[in-house]
């Protein structure tokens, strides 16, 4: 039994797998995925580093475990919608589901390169497209045109697309204006493209061109095609 002048102890909150995998999201959330080390999450967690590793062997286990995460916190987002999907109610039912899907990676705009750089994919992730392939069949999509469908949206279909140029953290301002300059004359439309665009609002994007608008506008593109080959089948 405790004294009167002996101090009160927090209770300590075992470690398990999925407490780490969640200190693991919190760090990138808060420091960048590239922060994330082993002794780091042992800090995160009030633990030694070889304690990680009852639970996570290595950093690709962490790696393949934050998709976990985030593809469970997807799944728990559109979980929630309930909209009609049958016939041409389909569209508007995948468009939502995306774009919610979207809206948890814009919480954590690191994921999507994490996502990309793992070899095999979740049992959440794979529950994610099962979830969207039956939103197809709802619309009478045959599964030959599903499995089009998939290829053509792509990442788009988790709520990111994947860059075609991604110059980085690099030069900026007036640095980047000398580089566009010294590129003109040799690559004179992509430079046009260059100088034009602009992004600015920055809580939107999931990468270096991945914009809020230009993400709908592909997305409905996409959708709209689909939704004509679903009515001509």
């Amino acid at each position: 039994m405790a004294t009167r002048n002996e101090p009160r102890t927090e209770p300590r909150i075992p470690l398990s797998r999925d407490r780490v995998l969640r200190a693991a999201v919190k760090l990138a959330d808060e420091s960048g995925i590239e922060s994330l080390t082993m002794r780091r999450l042992a800090e995160e967690v009030g633990a030694e580093a070889m304690s990680l590793y009852y639970h996570v062997a290595k950093k690709e286990d962490v790696l393949d475990g934050i998709v976990e995460v985030i593809a469970g916190e997807i799944n728990e987002a559109v979980g929630r919608i309930d909209v009609p999907s049958q016939g041409a109610a389909w569209k508007s039912a995948v468009r939502q589901r995306v774009l919610t899907a979207r809206e948890v990676l814009l919480r954590h705009p690191w994921a999507p390169r994490v996502f990309e750089t793992r070899a095999d994919v979740s049992p959440p992730v794979v529950q994610y497209f099962d979830a969207l392939i039956g939103l197809m069949r709802d619309g009478g999509f045959s599964y030959d045109l599903v499995h089009r469908a998939l290829h053509a949206l792509g990442s788009r279909a988790l709520g990111f697309t994947q860059e075609m140029f991604d110059p980085g953290d690099g030069a900026g301002g007036e640095e980047s204006s000398a580089m566009l300059e010294a590129m003109a004359e040799r690559l004179p439309h992509l430079v046009g493209m260059l100088r034009e665009i602009a992004h600015d609002d920055p809580d939107s994007t999931l990468g270096w061109c991945d914009d809020q608008t230009e993400f709908e506008f592909g997305l409905d593109l996409i959708l709209d095609g689909l939704d004509g080959m679903r009515e001509t089948a």
